[in-house]
C-alpha cells in the first residue's frame, strides 16, 4: 500500500469548493399580491373622487344656468310686464323646489301655501311677510308693482341656499 501523500487539495480542503451561487435578485414583475391590493383601492378611490368631482362639477353647472336664467329675467324687466315677471320667478323657484324637494310635497302648493314653503326652506319669513309675498298673487293682477331687483335678490338667496344643502341637492 502506498502512502498517502497530502497534496495540495488536502493541506485545504475547503480549496476545491466553489463561491457561492446567489440567487438572482427578484422581479419587478409581477408584483406581490399586496400591491395589486393597493393598485386596486388606488384605482378605486381615483374613480370615486373622479366621480365625486363631476358630480359637483354638474350641480355647480346647473346653479350657473339657473342663476343666468334669473340675471337674464331681472335684465329683461319692464315695469309694463311686472306680472310676466313676477309668474316667470315664480315658476323658476317652483323647478327649483321640484329638483329639490318630493314632487308631492311641491307640486300642490300654490298662494300662501307657497310662500310658507319657500320661507321653511330658507326663505326667513321674506316671502310671506317680505318682498316676496308678491309671488302669491302678482302674476293674476291686472297691475302689479314690484321692484326687480329686490325680488330678484330674494330669489337668487333662495336659491344659492338649496345648492348650499348637500342632503338631497339638485340633481
Amino acid at each position: 500500500m502506498k502512502p498517502v501523500v497530502p497534496g495540495p487539495s488536502a493541506a485545504d480542503p475547503l480549496a476545491g469548493l466553489k463561491d457561492i451561487h446567489l440567487p438572482p435578485a427578484p422581479s419587478w414583475w409581477p408584483p406581490a399580491p399586496g400591491w395589486w391590493l393597493l393598485g386596486a383601492v388606488l384605482v378605486l378611490v381615483t374613480l370615486w373622487i373622479g366621480w365625486r368631482a363631476l358630480r359637483a362639477y354638474r350641480r355647480r353647472a346647473r346653479l350657473r344656468r339657473v342663476l343666468a336664467r334669473l340675471d337674464e329675467l331681472e335684465r329683461s324687466y319692464r315695469p309694463e310686464h311686472a306680472c310676466e315677471f313676477v309668474a316667470a320667478i315664480s315658476a323658476l323657484l317652483r323647478r327649483v323646489a321640484l329638483a329639490r324637494y318630493p314632487r308631492e310635497q311641491v307640486a300642490p302648493l300654490s298662494g300662501r301655501e307657497w310662500l310658507e314653503f319657500l320661507d321653511r326652506h330658507g326663505g326667513k319669513g321674506r316671502f310671506t311677510d317680505g318682498p316676496g309675498k308678491i309671488l302669491a298673487e302678482g302674476a293674476y293682477r291686472p297691475d302689479c308693482r314690484v321692484d326687480p331687483h329686490e325680488l330678484a335678490a330674494l330669489a337668487r338667496e333662495w336659491i344659492s341656499r338649496q345648492w348650499s344643502h348637500t342632503p338631497g341637492a339638485p340633481r
